[in-house]
């Protein structure tokens, strides 16, 4: 990551706190690592986004529907999805600094760093190397590859390590407050992903809602994951949100499904005014034990193309492991078919935070013009598409007084039902234009002395900062125009 790169992610994340988008959790005890709170604008923003998701995969689509399982699940849930058994991470300890890192971030940042001193093969080989070491789960072939090129620690700057282990990553607690001989019998874990409760829900869906193959189920929430190493602000936490659908199918179709969902997906994100150079498709060379086809849908933040979204074609395997630990039957009746089977499912997961990071990241500009009377202007600006801005409409009398508030206030009161308003008084109209612009409010409407004479107002456009007038009595069927056509 360049410089330049590495100011404008900070930006990014000083913008977040200083105007009520995202602050540290516990922030007045010295905050909890990797775990924050959304603020009144980022809460918005975050519902904005999850409502818009919702909306495209349950009311545009008359075979998918939605359910919001429970967080906790029966821990044989976990068995059987291979979450206990192998949901882990290598990591491994500086002696020196007790600086903890998961193995493979270690070692791609150790080639990140030989790329910028001109040592691009070098680079590739040991990347290559540690897929290969990666894929067998050779954690001593791990440890030889760290060794072997003097890999050391960013903070001591040695190369003291401990031995490779494991660490899962689910977090653990006791259910309940009955006393037992054996511990274990408490045990309940955090959900480390959200599509779990969808498959344990399969047939009471299907039978409740009559679905037919091929349908989908929709789920938001959260999920958590005790990560060795979670950094990049909001893109990697402990505590996260979810947005995913499981997509059943007929076993044998799931090339063409996994196409579908593919350039689905994308068109979602591209609905968003977002350009299509920013996205790319990342295919998986090295595929989990059950899927037969899996890519990640990337954007380029300013750390970098990171994942956003992932399109997994998972066969049967999760019904047929829930079905094999439950003992319960997890087959569909085809009735064209005249055959029972177990469905094959695609799967689209996209996590909430990092589409608030991505939105965050495409939106904020900071711009520099010379006004025509030569002096400099500037603003920091949200370009925050107008469908799920946090607030659609500011209302801003010119002055305190003159009857100038309770016109107003009228807009404020028609409009609110519809689309969410923003009241403001204090300050000078250029001044409040700019908050309006540093948190992504779109259209601003001025209430001023003409409004009194003519029944007109000013709306100004965020984007282009051009102003034009408007019958008051205009407003409300004229925002909800714009925000229903707008990218």
């Amino acid at each position: 990551m360049s410089v330049q790169q590495d100011n404008r992610f900070q930006a990014i994340i000083s913008h977040a706190k200083e105007y009520g988008f995202v602050f540290p959790s516990s922030e007045i005890y010295d905050g909890l690592s990797a775990v924050y709170d959304y603020g009144p604008y980022g809460s918005e923003l975050k519902k904005n986004i999850r409502d818009y998701w919702w909306k495209s995969m349950t009311q545009m689509h008359e075979n998918i529907v939605g359910i919001d399982a429970a967080i906790f699940m029966h821990p044989t849930t976990w068995k059987a999805s291979g979450h206990v058994d192998s949901f882990s991470d290598p990591m491994i300890d500086n002696k020196d600094s007790k600086k903890r890192y998961r193995v493979d971030h270690l070692i791609e940042a150790h080639a990140d760093k030989l790329k910028e001193e001109g040592k691009e093969d070098l680079a590739n080989s040991i990347l290559k190397k540690l897929e290969e070491l990666d894929a067998k789960g050779d954690l001593a072939g791990l440890k030889k590859l760290i060794d072997d090129n003097k890999i050391v620690c960013s903070i001591s700057g040695t190369s003291n390590w401990t031995d490779i282990r494991q660490f899962n990553l689910m977090f653990k607690t006791e259910f309940g407050a009955v006393a037992s001989d054996n511990p274990d019998d408490n045990i309940v874990y955090l959900r480390p992903e959200t599509a779990q409760g969808i498959f344990v829900n399969f047939l009471n869906v299907q039978k409740t809602s009559r679905l037919k193959i091929p349908f989908g189920i929709a789920q938001t929430g959260k999920a958590f994951r005790n990560e060795i190493v979670a950094r990049q602000f909001i893109f990697r936490m402990r505590e996260f949100e979810q947005m995913e659908m499981q997509f059943f199918i007929r076993p044998g179709t799931q090339k063409e499904w996994y196409e579908y969902w593919k350039e689905e997906r994308l068109k979602w994100h591209l609905s968003l005014g977002i350009p299509a150079e920013k996205y790319r498709y990342h295919n998986h060379t090295k595929l989990a034990h059950y899927a037969d086809a899996a890519l990640d849908i990337e954007y380029e933040f300013p750390i970098g193309f990171k994942e956003v979204e992932g399109i997994h074609s998972r066969t049967d395997f999760d019904l047929s492991q829930h079905q094999k630990y439950s003992g319960k039957k997890l087959t569909y009746f085809d009735n064209e078919l005249n055959q029972h089977y177990i469905p094959y499912v695609i799967e689209t997961s996209i996590g909430l935070d990092r589409m608030f990071l991505l939105i965050l990241s495409h939106a904020y500009q900071e711009e520099k013009w010379v006004k025509e009377d030569g002096k400099e202007d500037s603003r920091v600006v949200l370009r925050i598409p107008a469908k799920i801005a946090p607030v659609k409409l500011a209302v801003l009398p010119l002055v305190k007084k003159d009857g100038l508030p309770e016109i107003a206030r009228s807009i404020i009161t028609e409009c609110t039902p519809y689309f969410k308003c923003f009241y403001e008084e204090k300050d000078t109209i250029g001044k409040r234009y700019r908050r309006q612009d540093a948190v992504g409010t779109p259209f601003c409407v001025t209430v001023d002395h003409q409004t009194k004479e003519d029944g007109t107002v000013t709306i100004r456009y965020r984007d282009t900062m051009k102003q034009e007038r408007i019958p008051v009595k205009e407003i409300k069927d004229k925002l909800l125009d714009l925000l229903i056509f707008s990218a």
